[in-house]
């Protein structure tokens, strides 16, 4: 067998990734002609190898991008790599259709850091939690399969807990904004202990800011009942020139602006 018959095989089973061993085992080639023809495919667009020794072949429709779309190949490549994941933050936002511009990087949150993916023009980020197998997630179907997203009201939390992800605090409540109509207040209490609760103080915060207080009911009650310590919204700022938020036990270090 040759090379365009085997991902030609591939395709016709719906199949759209492959390791190195699994082409060399179905060529019938030795390793070194193996790898020549699948790096002849590549040459010709036909292939991409966003990770090492995992391949994806890329259809005429996505030659201009040279990969294919992260959404497409990240759930088969995690699980060749046999680890959890859930596409998060901006990426899960879009999906949830609140998504203020398409994010330029695909982000993926997983439990060890692991390096950026750079295929054509596809940028795959990712992101660690250590409890990320806790995180509620939905399964979303794309064209080669489902993807796990993160809910939206885990997304909300990630948000507010990794702002540099997620292009600043302004563009994180803008998202909120977007976001709080598929937002459960209850859900979001009962999913709160899964993070740190200065996550919830911030999110509150952002949720009234953007006009969803209808959202923060529980969230404030939970927050009245533990009384946290105080924290401050961006804890890299200087805490001069603020004001303090008693509701949420916040002390307000940065004008956050969204785009409304």
């Amino acid at each position: 067998m040759h090379g365009q018959q085997f991902i030609s095989g591939l395709t016709a089973n719906g199949r759209y990734s492959f390791t190195t061993e699994e082409a060399i085992k179905a060529l019938g080639a030795s390793p070194v002609a193996a790898r020549a023809a699948l790096r002849r495919l590549r040459q010709k667009g036909e292939l991409a190898m966003p990770y090492k020794g995992f391949y994806v072949i890329v259809p005429p429709e996505f030659r201009n991008i040279g990969c294919l779309p992260a959404s497409h190949f990240i759930p088969d490549l995690m699980n060749r790599l046999g680890e959890k994941y859930y596409a998060g933050l901006l990426s899960a936002a879009e999906f949830a259709g609140a998504a203020h511009q398409r994010p330029q990087v695909f982000q993926v949150i997983t439990a060890k850091n692991k390096p950026q993916i750079n295929c054509g023009k596809v940028r795959v980020e990712f992101i660690a939690r250590k409890n990320m197998e806790k995180i509620p997630t939905l399964d979303v179907k794309t064209p080669r399969g489902y993807l796990k997203i993160s809910t939206p009201a885990a997304t909300a939390f990630d948000l507010v807990g990794y702002p540099h992800h997620a292009a600043g605090l302004d563009n994180v409540a803008t998202i909120l904004s977007e976001l709080a109509e598929k937002l459960d207040g209850d859900e979001l209490k009962r999913i709160a202990e899964l993070s740190p609760i200065a996550w919830m103080q911030r999110l509150g915060y952002l949720l009234d800011l953007v006009g969803a207080q209808d959202k923060t009911e529980s969230l404030a009650e939970y927050i009245a009942q533990k009384k946290p310590v105080v924290v401050p919204l961006v804890p890299s700022q200087p805490r001069r020139g603020i004001s303090r938020q008693e509701r949420w036990r916040l002390l307000v270090n940065e004008k956050v602006e969204a785009e409304l």
